[in-house]
């Protein structure tokens, strides 16, 4: 992706510049500041999107057909180990002006490598789960067979990055679907009518608690790539050093926030039509069984436009950030060259999509659970970081408390994977 570049200096008098020059300097400021905001509302929603793909629409049907209400404090959890971490990669990465796997390297040699493998592990398992759910979603939509649909979707996505200005592009994509994917997924919300009273009650206590649902869904929500994803898109608009950081803050919170209430606004709209009586069908396409049942035909071709739009977004933000990776095994992936690569691993999940045999539904789940699997890894490197190596953070005071929260993160996602493992990969058997 291409950076935007920084205003040029305004130049003096004794310069020799010429009065027009200096009138344009304002302009010039002015349009950078909007391309900053355009830049840094991008990163939030690339993470924010990647992490409302198909992967989470279909694990909250699911979870929500399995446990009712008492989804909610998986959704409570999730969204407090969601700010822990976030908030601390996003803050090292743009203090230390490095991608992950570069970070991870220079502060623990190797490290990055065994990093940047494992997210792009579980990048493209996502993606291909992401292709599969893009297929659903026109299949939905316009009753188009799941892999033709999933070709188009692939072939949609690789265009956005052969576009020139692929960068600017992408900001506009994400921001605008992933504002039509919240308006539309309030209104099925509305007229699904849940218990609303109970889902808020079992949200802080509920009846029963599952580890392996709250796994996937922080998986879902931060695992693998996705906690990235903002991160590097923010290094490649411009926006590292200490100088950024309280923009940097805000927009990952800002970010953690959107997602929090998108996946409890989704929950309360299947909650709804899992409390009327309705069973879900949970191997095949279980969200588009609830919103049919709260909405009817209407409802069905408003969710198959929610669940292609998610899945598009979410393959571009996969795509994206598991070649971010890449430079750490050769500079030459960078620019135009890195957009080819990515134009490449889209075509990679879309060929291993079509040559399996597993359904969407039960992949778009497995996929989240996966990379919570893979979560605590990078976690733990980057906590490593913050309590031995603070001095590769750019040589600003990080905040303890901080430290304090991703640490007890860690080791709850640590505690959580290995009760989740077994469970997560029978996913597979189903």
């Amino acid at each position: 992706m291409t950076s935007t570049p920084p205003p040029a200096s305004p130049a003096s008098p004794a310069s020799g510049s010429s009065a027009a020059d200096e009138a344009s300097t304002p302009e010039k400021l002015k349009q950078y500041a909007k391309a900053r905001r355009t830049s840094l509302v991008g990163a939030l929603f690339l993470m924010a999107t990647s992490a409302i793909g198909p992967g989470f629409i279909t694990q909250t049907a699911t979870f929500t057909q399995q446990l009712g209400a008492a989804f909610a404090f998986g959704i409570l959890i999730s969204v407090l180990i969601d700010l822990a971490v976030q908030l601390n990669i996003w803050r090292m990465i743009t203090l230390s002006g490095k991608r992950a796997s570069a970070l991870a390297n220079d502060a623990l040699p190797g490290s990055g490598y065994v990093l940047a493998v494992l997210i792009v592990i579980g990048g493209l398992v996502f993606n291909i789960g992401n292709i599969g759910g893009a297929g659903l979603g026109l299949n939905v939509l316009l009753g188009l067979d799941v892999k033709v649909g999933a070709v188009i979707s692939a072939a949609i996505a690789i265009a956005i990055f052969l576009i020139k200005r692929a960068g600017i592009v992408m900001d506009r994509v994400v921001i605008v679907a992933g504002i039509a994917m919240i308006i539309l997924t309030v209104i099925v919300a509305i007229v699904a009518q849940p218990p609303i009273g109970d889902a808020l009650r079992q949200t802080v206590l509920p009846d029963t608690i599952n580890f392996a649902t709250i796994t996937t869904i922080v998986g879902g929500t931060v695992g693998g790539y996705i906690v990235y994803s903002g991160a590097h898109k923010l290094l490649d608009s411009g926006n590292a050093g200490p100088e950024h950081i309280k923009e940097v803050n805000r927009a990952a919170v800002t970010g953690i926030v959107i997602t929090g209430i998108m996946r409890y606004v989704l929950f309360l709209a299947i909650l709804g039509v899992v409390a009327s009586g309705v069973v879900l069908d949970t191997t095949l396409n279980p969200a588009a069984d609830a919103f049919q049942a709260a909405a009817g035909e209407a409802g069905f071709r408003i969710f198959g436009a929610i669940f292609w739009l998610a899945a598009l977004t979410s393959i571009i933000g996969a795509a994206y950030t598991s070649v971010s990776f890449l430079p750490v095994f050769s500079k030459r992936i960078a620019g135009r060259a890195a957009d080819f690569w990515t134009v490449g691993f889209i075509l990679f999940s879309l060929a291993i999509y079509l040559s399996i045999g597993t359904p969407p539904a039960t992949l778009l789940v497995f996929v989240g659970g996966f990379n919570g699997l893979i979560l605590p890894i990078g976690l733990t490197l980057f906590m490593y970081i913050g309590w031995f190596r603070p001095s590769k953070l750019g040589g600003a005071k990080y905040p303890k408390w901080l430290l304090i929260i991703g640490t007890l993160a860690t080791l709850i996602t640590w505690y959580m994977a290995v009760n989740a493992v077994g469970p997560i990969f029978d996913l597979l058997n189903t």
